[in-house]
């Protein structure tokens, strides 16, 4: 007698375990699935972002690389216009707060690129990924003597 309840509660609970692990499958996965996001365009950047950036940077006529950070406002209008306002810390020295402006481009895809034509970072290119819907707003400099990145969160 015994015996056979065993055997039953074993059965029971094999057949248990063959019911569940499809569903478990589902529930178990580590990793999330990623899915890039489509069909952005200049209207996706529109208001203003809280910007930080940090990196290095080589000085005029130098050869070594200093710390650069910064924190200000990115605001992009929808239709490619960007401008920028900026306060810097270069090698430890605080530089009051600047302004530059220009244009931008998003790709489908959801990359794209700022170009800063006025201001200190005049000629400067940025190359950015939009996530989050556009919430967010990540990037490099493309100057040679930089090494930068930033991070922009919509206001």
């Amino acid at each position: 007698m015994k015996r056979m309840i065993s055997s039953l509660l074993a059965i029971a609970v094999l057949t248990t375990a063959v019911m569940l692990a499809p569903g478990a499958k589902h529930h178990l996965n580590v990793l999330p699935v990623v899915h890039a996001q489509s069909g952005c365009s200049n209207a996706t950047l529109s208001g203003h972002y809280g910007l930080t950036f940090q990196g290095f940077d080589i000085l005029r006529g130098g050869t070594n690389s200093v710390p650069f950070a910064g924190a200000g406002v990115l605001g992009f209008d929808g239709a490619g216009n960007v401008s920028i306002s900026l306060a810097t810390a270069l090698n430890g020295r605080i530089s009051p707060v600047d302004t530059s402006a220009g244009t931008y481009t998003v790709n489908s895809d959801c990359t794209g690129a700022v170009s800063l034509t006025t201001g200190n970072a005049a000629g400067e290119t940025l190359y950015l990924v939009i996530v989050s819907s556009g919430r967010e707003v990540l990037g490099m400099s493309t100057l040679n003597t930089q090494t930068l990145t930033f991070d922009a969160k919509k206001q």
